[in-house]
């Protein structure tokens, strides 16, 4: 899956096609038209609410593909000035790589199409964490 351009119609189609669902019966879930159901497997984007009933009925869930877009291609942001401050609340690191997105930057590794250092410096992702993913999943690739 490509995380750059996100066509969540698309998306959303394919999981109704995959999980089997009927036309109608997503219509009557929704209480809408058939058509309209069409309509939104043609749309390039969902409101909030829409693509939260779309989670819901196929147990999938579609805001994750905009976290990883999200990981993946928004430039990371530093403020010189403003030093880190303790902050009164604990902060808990919780895994923010799903097993989608590591199976995709293993896929570029395993294709030949990025080597290690170009996953690192495109998609900051951490140079350990990369290594560690390779380990566990061996991969093997040419640098």
């Amino acid at each position: 899956m490509l995380y750059k351009e996100i066509h969540i119609g698309e998306l959303i189609k394919n999981k109704v096609e995959e999980k089997e669902v009927t036309i109608r019966h997503i219509a009557e879930v929704f209480r809408i038209p058939e058509n309209t159901v069409l309509e939104m497997f043609e749309k390039p984007e969902l409101s909030t609410g829409e693509l939260l009933k779309w989670c819901k009925l196929l147990r999938y869930d579609f805001f994750r593909i905009y976290s990883q877009h999200l990981i993946l291609y928004t430039p990371q942001y530093s403020n010189p000035i403003k030093k880190k401050e303790k902050t009164k609340f604990m902060q808990f690191r919780k895994n923010i790589y799903s097993d989608e997105l590591i199976e995709f930057v293993l896929e570029l590794i395993k294709t030949g199409k990025k080597t290690k250092q170009e996953i690192v410096d495109d998609y900051r992702i951490p140079r350990t964490t990369l290594y560690k993913w390779i380990a566990k999943h061996q991969v093997e690739s040419d640098l």
